[in-house]
């Protein structure tokens, strides 16, 4: 090495050692907040979806009140807030009342169980021991009970946990509609944010990943969440009107099992126990309801799923169910915006050079 080249190589070393204490301060700083900000990163997230799924709607209502866009803002946060308290409360009304009859009969002496239907005994493969079990049930309740206490007593710790649970999770969706409603009113500095993003991060695309992220997310609210939704109302409907027990429960278990897509697995126990306790004629008019709400599903989906996306049906939904397999319910909307972007990347990668440049 030569007298030239000494300094160089030392000037080379001086600027890659402050360039690595730069990137470790940055990554501590950016822990560090990420730290602080974690409690409220759901709340946030939730928020930013919710504004960006209504923007549309919220635009319409803006142009109606003649650009009053806070007062629009406040109407919605008001309507949200509504369709979430109301059937919550309607949730918990139900089933503080189920616990308190179920304590009367208790204290009384009159909780009991009716005798299963003959025809019961009659159905294929599980007919004889549900019957078995059933008539055991109603004929000494005590007795039954004390079979199964251990798997009851095994239960209690985990549905405490999960009632806890989905009163916090209530109190975050509160906040993000309110954090939605601040999102909406402030939209315009919203979008100066989101478009100077877009562009650091993608470049001359910017725009266009910006878009195809604003569309991901009203297609999985209106092609996943929207038709559950709407399911669980035709589902509440139909449980409510056959009077069966707990249908406010039922109604919510179907929710979340109608975001799954398994939201048939829900139905199928309602049904046999229709079949099993009703007449026929109401069973078989419980059973074609039934056969509706799951109807519904395949026709509103491919309507409502990946409407106004550039990218097909199939890597949205995949992107949606496997990202909320991952992470939560959080990760439809993150898991099918990061494999549409993928994908575009990816075809972007094949279209060669040029594209890449572009980029």
């Amino acid at each position: 090495m030569t007298t030239e080249e000494q300094p160089k190589q030392l000037d080379y070393r001086r600027r890659a050692i402050e360039i690595a204490i730069h990137l470790v301060l940055v990554i501590l700083l950016t822990t560090a907040c990420l730290m602080i900000l974690r409690p409220f990163l759901p709340m946030v997230a939730w928020g930013i979806i919710i504004a960006i799924a209504v923007n549309p709607a919220y635009q319409k209502l803006r142009s109606l009140l003649g650009g009053r866009g806070k007062l629009a803002a406040v109407i919605f946060t008001l309507l949200f807030l509504g369709v979430l308290i109301v059937p919550v409360a309607m949730l918990t009304e139900t089933m503080i009342q189920g616990f308190q009859t179920l304590i009367a009969h208790t204290r009384e002496g009159t909780l009991g169980i009716p005798t299963p239907p003959e025809s019961v005994r009659t159905w294929p493969l599980v007919g004889g021991p549900l019957y078995s079990t059933w008539d055991k049930a109603s004929s000494n309740l005590t007795e039954a009970l004390k079979s199964v206490a251990p798997q009851l007593r095994a239960l209690v710790p985990g549905l405490l946990h999960a009632s806890a649970g989905i009163g916090m999770t209530v109190v975050e969706f509160v906040l993000s509609i309110l954090v939605a409603g601040v999102l909406l009113a402030n939209a315009s500095g919203g979008a100066v944010v989101s478009h100077s993003l877009a562009s650091r991060l993608f470049g001359d695309r910017g725009p266009e990943f910006e878009t195809l992220a604003g569309s991901t997310i009203r297609s999985v609210t209106n092609g996943i969440l929207g038709v559950a939704v709407i399911q669980s109302v035709l589902a509440g409907v139909g449980f409510l009107t056959a009077r069966l027990p707990g249908a406010g429960l039922w109604t919510l278990v179907f929710l979340f099992a109608a975001v799954l897509q398994a939201g048939g697995l829900v139905l199928l126990p309602a049904v046999i126990y229709m079949f099993a306790v009703a007449s026929t004629t109401k069973a078989v008019l419980f059973l074609l309801w039934c056969i509706l709400v799951s109807v519904v599903e395949h026709a509103l989906k491919p309507l409502l799923l990946g409407r106004g996306v550039a990218v097909p049906i199939v890597v949205i939904f995949l992107g949606a169910i496997g990202g909320f397999l991952a992470v939560g319910i959080i990760g439809l909307f993150v898991g099918a915006i990061v494999l549409c972007i993928g994908y575009k990347l990816f075809l972007a990668w094949l279209e060669g050079p040029v594209a890449a440049k572009e980029m």
